[in-house]
């Protein structure tokens, strides 16, 4: 339970024993640099190499920054590697592990990653403070974050929890609280303070806390009679796209052919896991990541499936990695309504279609 406590935590959050620190899961990532108004103005933007218009060259290096440490959710990239899809697309690609201490944004930035995973608010952060940067694809169709609650208590949708107490992680009040507070009419006061401790929630029948759809029934599932119900944000309107990729627009520019292929050889990666367990994937996270375990690794993995996170919304008709334009506008709307972008903010500069429309 150490590995996927972690997830639960706040921002570079510590603990003693086994759970070294604790991490707020995929929502920005670290980014709270870009709350707080830091501005990076395209750091990486110099030393670029221009690519043939043909496909990339042989070998090309890619330079990828997870949003945590390997796991499942980042089967596809493991399974391109693992398959030798990169290589043949004459891609050289270094996938690097992230972590709590971990900032993307700032490392992207900064020209020491090429491309970094993150999610929606990712790239609209950056422009909205002033950085250059895109979103070139999302391999999560569903945010997972989810509000946990114990069964039996009458509550089966989002509007039901409207003053309630809930369990809120500190980051995410500048995240999916607002969409909450925007949608379902939540309030500030039913905000409770969070430890992140499955116990917390275990201990207390009332309890309402945020969670993570590939791992409630595992962190609290394994020690309830009866499993939780879990409120997938996603499902009740969040359409925040999650494990997307994104980089430097300067950089993308000038890297065109070698992004494509990469964004490619990602998609056809996550077919594989969908389609199949992807043993080779699964080989490389649990080398990296022991701490995972492979018991974990099936139960995510079929919680993906199941919920087609993957391959569902916009990728069921487009393809694997997909976005559009209505989506974007539909989210940045929404947050912007919310408080946490100026209606102003040219929100299209925060992703492209060019590497997805055509599939």
């Amino acid at each position: 339970m150490a590995e996927v406590g972690r997830r639960y935590g706040g921002l570079q959050m510590k603990a003693a024993g086994a759970r070294k620190r604790l991490w707020p899961r995929i929502f920005v990532l670290i980014e709270a640099v870009f709350y707080g108004g830091v501005a990076l103005l395209g750091l990486a933007a110099a030393a670029v190499t221009l690519f043939s218009p043909t496909g990339p060259a042989a070998s090309d290096k890619i330079r990828v920054g997870l949003n945590w440490v390997p796991e499942t959710e980042h089967c596809g990239f493991f399974q391109a590697q693992a398959a030798g899809l990169y290589r043949k697309a004459g891609l050289d690609v270094d996938i690097q592990s992230g972590g709590p201490d971990v900032n993307l944004p700032l490392l992207v930035a900064g020209g020491r990653l090429d491309l970094g995973l993150g999610d929606s608010f990712t790239t609209l952060n950056m422009v909205n403070n002033g950085v250059a940067a895109e979103t070139v694809a999302a391999f999560f169709q569903k945010d997972p974050q989810t509000l946990v609650v114990h069964p039996g208590q009458g509550i089966r949708s989002l509007a039901d929890l409207k003053g309630h107490p809930i369990m809120v992680g500190a980051y995410a009040r500048q995240g999916y609280w607002l969409f909450l507070k925007e949608k379902y009419g939540f309030t500030d006061d039913q905000l409770r303070p969070y430890n992140f401790n499955p116990a917390v929630f275990l201990a207390d029948p009332a309890a309402v806390a945020q969670g993570y759809v590939t791992e409630d029934g595992w962190v609290f599932g394994t020690h309830m009679k009866t499993p939780p119900v879990s409120l997938l944000l996603a499902d009740d309107g969040f359409d925040n796209y999650a494990q997307t990729v994104f980089g430097l627009t300067p950089w993308i520019k000038a890297h065109r052919e070698a992004v494509r292929w990469f964004v490619d050889a990602t998609a056809e990666g996550y077919r594989q896991c969908i389609a199949g367990e992807a043993p080779g994937a699964m080989k490389l996270v649990l080398a990296q990541n022991p701490e995972h375990g492979e018991p974990l690794y099936h139960f995510k993995m079929a919680k993906m499936r199941a919920l087609h996170m993957v391959d569902g919304g916009d990728a069921a008709h487009l393809g694997v990695g997909a976005m559009t334009d209505a989506r974007w506008a539909s989210f940045f709307h929404t947050m912007a309504a919310a408080g946490l972008y100026p209606p102003t903010l040219d929100y299209r500069k925060a992703y492209t279609l060019e590497f997805v429309r055509s599939r």
